[in-house]
Protein backbone atom coordinates (compact mmCIF):
# COMPACT_ATOMS: atom_id res chain seq x y z
CA UNK A 1 0.00 0.00 0.00
CA UNK A 2 1.47 3.36 -1.05
CA UNK A 3 1.36 6.42 1.14
CA UNK A 4 -0.96 8.93 -0.50
CA UNK A 5 -0.33 11.89 1.83
CA UNK A 6 0.92 15.24 0.59
CA UNK A 7 4.66 15.66 1.00
CA UNK A 8 5.61 17.44 4.23
CA UNK A 9 8.91 18.72 2.86
CA UNK A 10 9.69 21.60 0.55
CA UNK A 11 12.73 21.57 -1.76
CA UNK A 12 15.34 24.12 -0.69
CA UNK A 13 16.85 26.57 -3.14
CA UNK A 14 20.64 26.79 -3.45
CA UNK A 15 20.89 29.86 -1.20
CA UNK A 16 18.91 28.24 1.60
CA UNK A 17 20.97 25.05 1.32
CA UNK A 18 24.19 27.05 1.46
CA UNK A 19 23.00 29.02 4.49
CA UNK A 20 22.13 25.76 6.23
CA UNK A 21 25.49 24.19 5.42
CA UNK A 22 27.31 27.29 6.69
CA UNK A 23 25.25 27.25 9.88
CA UNK A 24 26.09 23.60 10.46
CA UNK A 25 29.78 24.34 9.80
CA UNK A 26 29.66 27.09 12.46
CA UNK A 27 28.09 24.71 14.98
CA UNK A 28 30.59 21.95 14.20
CA UNK A 29 33.47 24.39 14.61
CA UNK A 30 32.13 25.65 17.90
CA UNK A 31 31.49 22.26 19.52
CA UNK A 32 33.77 19.76 17.76
CA UNK A 33 36.72 21.81 16.54
CA UNK A 34 37.59 22.67 12.97
CA UNK A 35 37.97 20.33 10.02
CA UNK A 36 40.89 22.24 8.55
CA UNK A 37 43.01 19.08 8.19
CA UNK A 38 40.34 17.68 5.86
CA UNK A 39 40.31 20.90 3.84
CA UNK A 40 44.11 20.80 3.59
CA UNK A 41 43.95 17.17 2.40
CA UNK A 42 41.29 18.07 -0.17
CA UNK A 43 43.41 20.91 -1.56
CA UNK A 44 46.52 18.70 -1.59
CA UNK A 45 44.59 16.07 -3.57
CA UNK A 46 43.36 18.70 -6.01
CA UNK A 47 46.92 20.00 -6.50
CA UNK A 48 48.44 16.52 -6.96
CA UNK A 49 50.38 16.65 -10.23
CA UNK A 50 50.33 12.84 -10.55
CA UNK A 51 46.55 12.83 -11.01
CA UNK A 52 45.64 12.39 -14.70
CA UNK A 53 42.98 15.11 -14.24
CA UNK A 54 45.43 17.52 -12.56
CA UNK A 55 44.76 20.39 -14.95
CA UNK A 56 40.98 20.15 -14.52
CA UNK A 57 41.40 19.74 -10.75
CA UNK A 58 43.45 22.95 -10.62
CA UNK A 59 40.74 24.75 -12.61
CA UNK A 60 38.04 23.48 -10.23
CA UNK A 61 40.13 24.57 -7.24
CA UNK A 62 40.63 27.99 -8.85
CA UNK A 63 36.85 28.26 -9.24
CA UNK A 64 36.41 27.61 -5.51
CA UNK A 65 39.04 30.24 -4.63
CA UNK A 66 37.41 32.66 -7.11
CA UNK A 67 33.97 32.11 -5.56
CA UNK A 68 35.58 32.78 -2.15
CA UNK A 69 36.86 36.10 -3.58
CA UNK A 70 40.45 35.21 -2.75
CA UNK A 71 42.77 37.14 -5.09
CA UNK A 72 44.37 35.02 -7.83
CA UNK A 73 47.84 35.89 -6.54
CA UNK A 74 47.00 34.03 -3.29
CA UNK A 75 45.57 30.86 -4.88
CA UNK A 76 48.92 29.06 -4.80
CA UNK A 77 49.67 29.76 -1.14
CA UNK A 78 49.73 27.10 1.53
CA UNK A 79 46.37 27.10 3.29
CA UNK A 80 48.08 27.94 6.57
CA UNK A 81 49.05 31.29 5.02
CA UNK A 82 45.43 32.32 4.42
CA UNK A 83 43.80 34.79 6.79
CA UNK A 84 40.93 33.71 9.04
CA UNK A 85 38.49 35.65 6.82
CA UNK A 86 39.86 33.91 3.71
CA UNK A 87 39.50 30.51 5.40
CA UNK A 88 35.88 31.29 6.29
CA UNK A 89 35.25 32.47 2.73
CA UNK A 90 36.82 29.27 1.37
CA UNK A 91 34.57 27.08 3.55
CA UNK A 92 31.54 29.14 2.52
CA UNK A 93 32.48 28.76 -1.18
CA UNK A 94 32.89 24.99 -0.75
CA UNK A 95 29.47 24.84 0.91
CA UNK A 96 28.05 26.88 -1.97
CA UNK A 97 29.36 24.31 -4.44
CA UNK A 98 27.97 21.48 -2.29
CA UNK A 99 24.55 23.16 -2.31
CA UNK A 100 24.58 23.74 -6.06
CA UNK A 101 25.84 20.25 -6.93
CA UNK A 102 23.05 18.70 -4.87
CA UNK A 103 20.61 20.34 -7.30
CA UNK A 104 22.25 18.99 -10.47
CA UNK A 105 20.10 16.69 -12.61
CA UNK A 106 20.50 13.12 -11.40
CA UNK A 107 21.18 11.42 -14.73
CA UNK A 108 23.42 13.58 -16.88
CA UNK A 109 24.28 12.23 -20.32
CA UNK A 110 26.93 13.33 -22.81
CA UNK A 111 25.60 14.69 -26.08
CA UNK A 112 26.09 12.51 -29.15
Amino acid sequence: MAIEAVSATVPLKAGARMAGLNHIAEIRGRFWGDSWKEVEQFVANMRDTRDPQHEDNERALAAIFFLAKIPAARHGLKLSELTTDEKKALISAMNHFRAVVSLFPKRLTMPN
